[in-house]
């Protein structure tokens, strides 16, 4: 095992006028280590394609010492086991105040590291996690509750909801801040342990919160944040026998491999959230501008790099035309700065293999048959940077209207009834979303009740909220994310059947 060290952290990297010094090696039981292996792997700026830091690269040995010490820390004498509720609650308070305090630095560190502007971070990203850490904070004090349940025969019947034990949590590298919170907020208010891997492209911020949940006083082995690649450290996790549920949001592909790997080692508990391709129904009674609107933020907020995106848009025929031509006025109108520029609209997407990804679909687009409206090309000579695009002429077998593409890539789809494009919309692999924009309310009920989508918006998109579950049907994943829904993911019920004597005859 590699042995513990000092703290160590990259020489400062300057973003703007702001040194920020890293953390860049692996949390495990409170200590910064080396990986074992002594690997590390780059952390790029998307914005320039400059590296920002080398991290430690975790791997199976890693993933094996961070267990050991999530397992140590789960024991029913140790200090976190021992605690009130109310001792967690002012633990996670303590975390959300300090993420607070560092607002501006990790703002900074989310917009270097993944590419979004920093004015989005810090309004979204960083003050939506601060959010999560005290919600969860509430309930870790005393709300996480079984009941009495009356049953026949001399019997006191109550249930307990108890913390699941050791979890794995691996998260993506869309909503670095805000994903690594919507995971650890209800696992430890819950009162589990946590080994959580962040993903390889946006490892920065993850470790910036793990110096924080140090100085927060969380005891050691609580929480283990481990820096590296799916194949080798989230497979680790996945796999390990004394993980006792594994938490994964990313792909449907690698989704499948998560719940492979759980069956085929303890059969561990397995919660996901996967991917979409979320239908935006617009109507011809709804008010343009506000129809464009949505569908702007609806796809090209976070650069299109999210998993609800309405990527599909569903315009009925008799407005297609206009909200066509208003669509590709707004989208031209994006503002492509650098991300530190209080005036940016959009970043550039998160990497090589993500820009290549996306381009590759805008020309599988044209060559299908679809029509190029706007955008659709690189955007400067240095980064990772992709035009606003829209295409129109689009149809339900094109490969841009069926597959997730992660970018700011919109295909505006015509429909002529109610009945056509529920039948339309639902025909997807994905349930992880959707939309709906209409002046008629009974519509906008019936529609929304009919789409097979595990969120539905109304005359909006991407409105979230802690309390509100997040997760989708069909293939789009299992189980929910944040809200009350969350904690069940985290916590074994646990029935307790006492037997009750009956009063002595002289009482």
């Amino acid at each position: 095992a590699a042995d513990a060290v000092a703290p160590h952290f990259s020489a400062c990297v300057q973003c703007e006028t702001m040194p920020i010094g890293i953390p860049t090696q692996l949390l495990i039981n409170n200590e910064w280590r080396n990986s074992v292996s002594g690997k590390t792997f780059p952390a790029v700026n998307p914005t320039d394609e400059s590296v920002i830091a080398d991290v430690q690269e975790a791997d199976k040995e890693d993933v094996d010492i961070a267990v050991a010490a999530a397992k140590a820390a789960f024991d029913k004498n140790a200090p976190w086991r021992k605690m009130s509720g109310r001792q967690r609650r002012d633990l996670m308070l303590k975390l959300a105040d300090l993420i607070e305090q560092n607002a501006e630095e990790l703002a900074n560190m989310e917009s270097l590291d993944n590419g979004k502007p920093k004015s989005i971070a810090l309004a979204v990203d960083v003050a939506m996690t601060v959010r999560c850490y005290r919600y969860y904070a509430g309930w870790a004090d005393g709300k996480i509750v079984g009941q009495t349940i009356p049953i026949e025969g001399n019997y006191f019947a109550y249930t307990r909801h108890e913390p699941v034990g050791v979890v794995g949590q691996i998260i993506p590298w869309n909503f670095p801040l805000l994903m690594q919170a919507w995971k650890l907020g209800p696992a430890l208010a819950a009162g589990c342990t946590i080994v959580l891997k962040s993903s390889e492209k946006t490892p920065l911020t993850a470790l910036m919160i793990g110096k924080l949940i140090v100085e927060a006083g969380f005891p050691p082995g609580v929480v283990n944040i481990l820096s590296g690649y799916g194949p080798t450290a989230g497979q680790a996790i996945a796999r390990h026998p004394h993980v006792d549920k594994v938490a994964f949001t990313g792909s449907c592909g690698v989704g499948r491999k998560i719940m492979q790997y759980a069956a085929e080692s303890n059969l561990k508990r397995v919660s996901l959230e996967l991917g979409g391709k979320s239908p935006l129904i617009i109507f011809d009674d709804a008010d343009l501008d506000k129809a464009v609107e949505t569908a702007r933020v609806g796809l090209f907020f976070n650069c299109g790099q999210c998993c609800i995106a309405s990527s599909r848009v569903f315009v009925h025929e008799a407005v297609y035309d206009a909200f066509v031509a208003k669509c590709i006025e707004a989208a031209k109108s994006t503002k492509m700065l650098h991300p530190t520029d209080p005036g940016c609209d959009q970043g550039p997407v998160v990497d090589k293999l993500q820009f290549d990804r996306v381009l590759g679909y805008i020309e599988k687009g044209k060559n299908e048959g679809a029509k190029l409206l706007t955008g659709g090309a690189r955007h400067g000579d240095k980064g990772f940077w992709i035009e606003p695009t829209i295409f129109g002429e689009v149809e339900d077998h094109h490969t841009i209207a069926k597959e997730e593409i992660f970018g700011p890539v919109m295909s505006v789809i015509k429909f002529k009834s109610e009945e056509d494009i529920i039948r339309r919309a639902n025909d997807s692999i994905y349930g992880l979303g959707g939309g709906v924009v209409t002046k008629d309310i009974s519509r906008a009920i019936r529609v929304s009740s009919a789409l097979q989508a595990g969120t539905v918006y109304v005359n909006c998109y991407n409105v979230f909220d802690v309390a509100c579950p997040f997760g989708g049907f069909k293939q789009s994943g299992i189980g929910r994310d944040l809200g009350e829904y969350s904690l069940h993911e985290y916590t074994e019920v646990k029935t307790v059947i006492i037997a009750v004597d009956p009063a002595p005859k002289d009482a």
